[in-house]
């Protein structure tokens, strides 16, 4: 059973005539009942959209409920006598300039107190989407901090690594070294190497190969003196195969080696006189002398006291 209830809404003086469920009868649409109100269009202008200059407020429309003016879906209310929205401007004021803060930058130091920033900049509002930087001064506010400390714990003891020496030998592999040492995190002194991590320690050597070394070659030392005072003789120098770093080697090609003997020639020198004497290894000068063998130029030579007069 429906019952016909008219009221008078507040925007018009029609009419509006809306259907009352009997409740006695229709228990189930007690819910409607309820929110089957008087049709108020309840003008309402809201906040600005935005408080920075210039901004907008919008009107907006709403369908209340009658018996506590609750604010109800809008499908209760009828959508043919629904007013449209209004806007107007409002904070048209220009903006007051204000400081911008950046995002901090990465702390300078991991440990032992460092620094990070930030930029700071006074700027004032054009526009939803557009500001303008002005100078420092526009804004009246004390500016905030472009600095601030950040990680002012103590470092842990670390690794000191000094730089690399030359590659040793200067061709073919070799090596690299450098020191290592443990420091305070804090002030820096050297430490004993157990205070720092194992796992940490940098290396201390690395292999090196600068260029392929030379091939060992013979190297020959500075002729000797003429075996003979007068006339042809011998004379020998020293031949050795040895490496780019002097050391005994086998590899020289042997038909490169050099002569270590060659002839020689004393000039021979009659206006000196010639200290005759018996050569020190021969025994025999008693017997060439005994056997007459003085005439020979040999033995002459080797025993020339012994021959001398005879």
């Amino acid at each position: 059973m429906y019952n016909l209830l008219c009221v008078r809404t507040k925007a018009t003086i029609l009419l509006t005539c809306l259907r009352l469920v009997d409740f006695t009868t229709q228990p189930v649409m007690v819910f409607l009942l309820d929110f089957n109100a008087q049709l108020n269009k309840l003008l309402d202008v809201s906040h600005a959209v935005d408080n920075l200059w210039p901004g907008v407020q919008i009107q907006q429309v709403v369908c209340k409920r009658l018996l506590d003016h609750t604010v109800v879906y809008n499908h209760f209310c009828d959508k043919k006598s629904k007013p449209k929205e209004k806007r107007r401007s409002c904070n048209t004021e220009p903006c007051s300039p204000t400081w911008w803060t950046g995002g901090w930058s990465e702390c300078s130091r991991s440990c032992n107190g460092g620094l990070r920033t930030r930029e700071v900049l006074c700027k004032r509002r054009i526009s939803v989407t557009e500001e303008k930087i002005l100078d420092d001064s526009a804004c009246s506010s004390h500016r905030p901090s472009l600095t601030e400390p950040c990680n002012n714990h103590s470092c842990p003891p670390e690794w000191l690594a000094l730089d690399w020496s030359e590659c040793t030998p200067s061709c073919g592999p070799g090596y690299r070294h450098r020191v290592v040492l443990c420091k305070s995190g804090e002030s820096g002194d050297i430490l004993s190497e157990s205070r720092c991590p194992k796992h940490g320690r940098p290396t201390s050597r690395v292999r090196c190969n600068l260029k392929r070394c030379p091939p060992p070659q013979w190297i020959v030392g500075p002729w000797g003196e003429c075996s003979a005072k007068c006339g042809l003789g011998q004379e020998m120098r020293l031949v050795q195969c040895l490496t780019h770093t002097g050391q005994p080697s086998n590899e020289c090609l042997d038909h490169q080696r050099p002569a270590a003997m060659q002839q020689c020639r004393s000039k021979c020198d009659f206006n000196l006189p010639i200290k005759c004497k018996d050569v020190n290894t021969v025994a025999y000068c008693p017997l060439v002398l005994r056997f007459k063998f003085c005439s020979r130029p040999y033995f002459r030579q080797m025993c020339c006291k012994t021959c001398q007069g005879h």
